[in-house]
């Protein structure tokens, strides 16, 4: 086929999952409670921070940007979905293509970065906690989040301004149900080698840092854990970490699962199980384990309910 260039081509195919309406049918409803679900709960949580006094720590704080950076996350790929879904339809315009790769990875490394920003509380909190007060102050939090959303904003331009380079063929059919720049670059008529680079740079830098400051701040808190002479004191310091452990874990796990399914294997359905757990499973669950696993949200969120009942 002729190449074309980008502008030149309307519209792209998001294959997705099954052609079956049967399956398509279950897949709408469950995709649709998990993201009322999602949403829901991350409000939730939203509302017992800025409602309850004793929550407005920083920690909280971190929190509450991490919970909207989530809806943001899974409303870019998620309501795109469904509607394909319902209408039977897999196509996504050019524009909205871009729109969609342009919000995906902008909410999706300010959650990278906001988790590093959290573990870079505790750590504070744990290792220094008679000068955490003076470190984590107000404006310092605020600048935190300030600097991690400029860097989101830059890594999802360098994503777009790459794809927007690229030449491609008539009928582009992305075998996955949003739009992603890895898969792009596979259909591409023009030299991709330079962007591929570019890709794994991107990655390493916006993935890879953050995750080694993650590791970094949890060795220095567990030998920190590990020097406290009673047992209830460690218990203590650790309860403080789990959520935010078992969040880390849940996020990047999911996400090497991805990249690892994509790379080792060849098979769309593998593909678009490990997508579907890292997009969507897992902004779902963020909001149940600090829940679940935290006293002060639990109980800001029955003063909420029981004000609002």
């Amino acid at each position: 086929m002729e190449p074309q260039n980008l502008t030149g081509v309307s519209e792209f195919l998001l294959l997705g999952f099954s052609d079956d309406p049967g399956p398509q049918s279950l897949l709408f409803g469950l995709f649709m409670s998990m993201y009322l679900i999602t949403v829901t709960g991350k409000l939730l949580i939203i509302l017992a921070v800025t409602s309850d006094s004793h929550l407005h720590t920083p920690m909280y704080f971190f929190l509450s940007n991490l919970s909207l950076a989530d809806i943001g996350f899974i409303s870019t790929t998620l309501p795109k979905a469904l509607v394909n879904i319902q209408t039977q339809s897999k196509s996504i315009s050019y524009g909205g293509c871009l729109i969609q790769m342009t919000f995906f990875h902008l909410f999706g490394c300010l959650d990278d970065l906001l988790l590093i920003v959290m573990a870079y509380d505790r750590f504070v909190a744990i290792c220094h906690p008679l000068h955490y007060t003076v470190i984590m102050n107000p404006r310092h939090c605020g600048l935190l989040v300030l600097v991690s959303f400029f860097f989101s904003l830059l890594d999802s331009q360098l994503h777009i301004s790459m794809v927007s380079q690229l030449t491609f063929c008539t009928d582009v059919k992305i075998p996955r149900f949003f739009s992603d720049p890895t898969q792009l670059f596979k259909f591409a008529c023009s030299d991709t080698f330079i962007n591929i680079i570019l890709i794994y740079c991107f990655g390493v830098i916006f993935g890879g840092v953050p995750f080694s400051g993650i590791l970094f701040s949890y060795s220095r808190i567990v030998s920190s854990i590990l020097r406290v002479s009673s047992s209830g004191g460690k218990y203590k310091a650790f309860s403080t970490c789990a959520s935010h452990l078992s969040v880390v874990c849940l996020f990047y796990g999911t996400g090497f699962a991805v990249y690892l399914s994509s790379a080792v294997s060849s098979s769309p359905r593998k593909y678009a199980v490990s997508s579907v757990m890292y997009t969507v499973v897992t902004p779902m669950l963020n909001p149940f384990i600090y829940s679940l696993r935290n006293r002060d949200i639990k109980r800001a969120l029955l003063r909420l309910l029981s004000r609002t009942a």
